[in-house]
């Protein structure tokens, strides 16, 4: 092992025995809620005799004021339980009921715009895993897990609960059922379980929410406790998902095929799911993007089977990325927790690719994680492509260690196999301090020359063969001051060389912004960057550099409008870039998303444009119905994509019935793809 690797495992070994004697504990407000025998009717009326008899939670409220002085709003919180669910009963007060928006329909929409009520909770008590459930007066759910003190979220987790909201005359009401069935927790009499409760009025609170502390919805350090909750042992429970889909291409024959998802509770800490012919035609398609690196881009993943869990494979060096799998035969996930320690894993065999001619494969990953010290973890680790008889893949250990509130390190080492058997590890580590009014990083990153080589067979490893030294600040130098509600600098140095020790870039980034209380942000950033020749990706020296000026409005929040222009030089190319962004609800029913950039590149006496845009439309028009339309344009490439989805309840809740209508439907980047296709799906879950 190079002396290299021994200092840095030094490190993380002394961190892990200082941080021992450290991390502080802190004080939890206690409540004693109602158990009950009667039984509850989840209608958001809340007149039930067990209601009136129910001690007000109020203690267990977070509510902070967006601006001083701003005009407040009461609340009233009430909790039972039975064998069962827990209740949570929110009367929100309000002196201007009329003044009350309710917009999301559709389930884990963003309620950061709505007047909207949160419950946090968690049963397991290791502050590893929580779980969120939000309603507004629409009764729009939205649910998910949060990780490690509030610092990551998973909006794709769905549990099994029940909320109402209704309009009163002196407000508005919500009354929520959680079954304690879809918490993960140790069956026991009496239990204390983890809470936080909060209300989010957008004309008058902060609403900050997936960016930076999860405040005040998700403040988990503030998380109170519910004492002597009986949790009981729960039933297994099995689901059966089959569909059938029928498919007409253009100049193509018509297609018939069947597949089946199937998942299976063993407790309510560990699940398995399996899939057989999945249906990925009719995903919506990857959107384009302007590219202005000469890097392969990420592409979110948007396949159901693989949005499941996919936060369990999120590090810094990532060693798994789901779109490298192409179409599937089947698969299996695993995904639970057991004695402190968390773990996911999946196997899927893929079909023969016939676009890159690659013979089908099998993907395999699997991950331990456990947490300790309340707010820190370490995990490992290991993916593999098994093709055409050769094993090709990556594995790893990395660690989150958080000192205290604000300071904190991360770190990581990965080993690599396959075609290249030398030079083929990596690693990292990271020290932060994050606070309300400052931000600093250092980060220190050595990826071997053939390190990517290996893992993009599994992984996303943008560029390898590099020493890495990274370095940011943040400061906030005004908050909440006459009109402005907050004015930051941001500044980014980073710079690498080869592991032979040759410069090969370096970057220096830098940015301005002022947000102020009439919820329009001004912003400004300037880049510059060097890249070296290395006869691979650049042919000779390029110095690029671009500024962009940008003003939004609404920039926190899901209804929102971004217009930027950038101008600058990019690989010799003289360019300027008009970037708009806008969703909208247009009424209670649809919502809208427009994106388009329009790049235009200047060399000498030519010139050349590039055009991206999409659109994106919801219309729900009642419980049952709803549409999509999905229309993106990418100019340099000539594609052109159009999908329609119409999507039917029948014999509701479980099944559904989905028209679906493709036009130009091709891969990320390219412009050729499958003909216009017609689909019609059918499914029903069985449980």
């Amino acid at each position: 092992m190079p002396n290299e690797i021994k200092k840095t495992a030094l490190i993380f070994l002394s961190v892990l025995i200082l941080s021992n004697l450290i991390i502080a504990q802190q004080e939890k407000k206690a409540f004693f809620s109602l158990r009950i025998v009667e039984s509850i009717e989840v209608d958001g009326i809340l007149d039930e005799p067990a209601w009136e008899k129910a001690p007000e939670a109020n203690d267990l409220l977070q509510v902070k004021s967006w601006r001083s002085g701003s005009e407040s709003a009461s609340t009233s919180v009430k909790i039972l339980f039975d064998d069962d669910y827990i209740y949570i009963g929110f009367l929100c007060f309000d002196s201007q009921p009329d003044k009350i928006e309710s917009y999301a329909t559709e389930r884990d929409m963003d309620l950061r715009d709505d007047d909207s009520v949160f419950v946090l909770i968690e049963a397991a008590y290791d502050r590893d895993h929580y779980y969120y459930f939000g309603t507004n007066l629409n009764g729009t759910q939205s649910d998910g897990k949060v990780n490690l003190d509030g610092r990551s979220a998973d909006s794709t987790w769905n549990g099994n609960w029940k909320s109402v909201a209704r309009k009163t005359d002196s407000g508005w009401n919500a009354e929520i059922a959680i079954d304690l069935t879809c918490l993960e927790y140790q069956p026991k009499a009496e239990k204390v379980v983890g809470i936080s409760l909060s209300r989010i009025v957008p004309r008058m609170l902060e609403t900050s929410f997936w960016s930076g502390a999860l405040d005040p919805a998700f403040k988990i350090s503030q998380l109170g406790q519910l004492e002597k909750i009986g949790l009981a042992e729960a039933e297994k429970k099995l689901k059966i998902s089959p569909h059938v889909i029928s498919s007409i291409e253009e100049e193509e024959k018509k297609e018939l095929g069947a597949g089946l998802n199937m998942s299976y509770d063993f407790s309510p800490t560990v699940s398995a799911q399996l899939t057989v012919y999945p249906d990925f035609g009719t995903v919506e398609a990857d959107e384009e993007q302007v590219n202005l690196t000469r890097y392969e881009l990420y592409i979110p993943e948007k396949r159901d089977f693989f949005l499941g869990g996919s936060r369990h494979y999120d590090q810094e060096i990532r060693l798994f990325y789901t779109k490298r799998i192409y179409d599937i035969y089947g698969g299996f996930k695993l995904n639970g927790r057991s004695g402190g320690f968390e773990f996911s894993g999946m196997s899927v065999q893929t079909k023969e690719d016939v676009l890159t001619n690659q013979d089908p494969a099998n993907f395999s990953v699997v991950r331990f994680k456990t947490g300790f010290l309340k707010s820190s973890s370490i995990g490992i680790l290991a993916a593999n492509k098994s093709i055409s008889g050769k094993n090709i893949g990556a594995a790893g250990i990395d660690a989150s260690l958080r000192f205290g509130k604000n300071f904190g390190i991360s770190g990581q080492f990965a080993y690599s196999y396959g075609d290249f058997e030398e030079e083929n590890i990596a690693y990292f580590i990271r020290p932060s301090y994050e606070s309300k009014i400052f931000r600093v990083h250092l980060s220190y990153l050595h990826l071997g020359q053939n390190f990517g080589d290996n893992v993009n067979e599994v992984g996303f490893i943008q560029d390898d063969n590099r020493r890495e030294l990274d370095s940011g600040l943040g400061i906030t130098f005004i908050r909440d001051k006459g009109k402005v509600e907050e004015f930051k600098y941001d500044s980014n140095y980073n710079v690498f060389w080869s592991v032979d020790g040759n410069l090969r870039s370096w970057q220096f980034e830098q940015g301005i912004s002022a947000e102020f209380k009439s919820k329009f942000t001004l912003s400004a950033q300037h880049f510059q960057e060097f890249k070296a020749q290395d006869n691979l990706l650049y042919e000779k020296d390029f110095r690029n550099h671009r500024t962009t000026l940008g003003v939004a409005f609404n920039a926190r929040e899901w209804e929102y409008a971004i217009l930027s222009v950038t101008v600058g030089k990019n690989f010799g190319w003289n360019f300027n870039m008009l970037d708009i962004r806008k969703n909208i609800h247009v009424s209670k029913s649809l919502d809208v998303e427009f994106n388009m950039a329009r790049t235009y590149y200047m060399f000498g006496r030519s010139g050349m444009n590039d055009f991206v845009s999409s659109i994106r439309a919801i219309n729900t028009f009642n419980e049952k119905l709803f549409v999509k339309v999905f229309y993106q344009y990418h100019a340099m490439i000539k594609k052109f994509n159009l999908e329609l989805l119409v999507n039917y309840q029948i014999l509701p809740p479980l099944g559904f019935i989905q028209l679906v209508y493709q036009v130009g439907r091709a891969r990320f980047g390219e412009s050729y793809g499958p003909g216009n296709t017609f689909f019609l799906k059918i499914g029903y879950s069985f449980q």
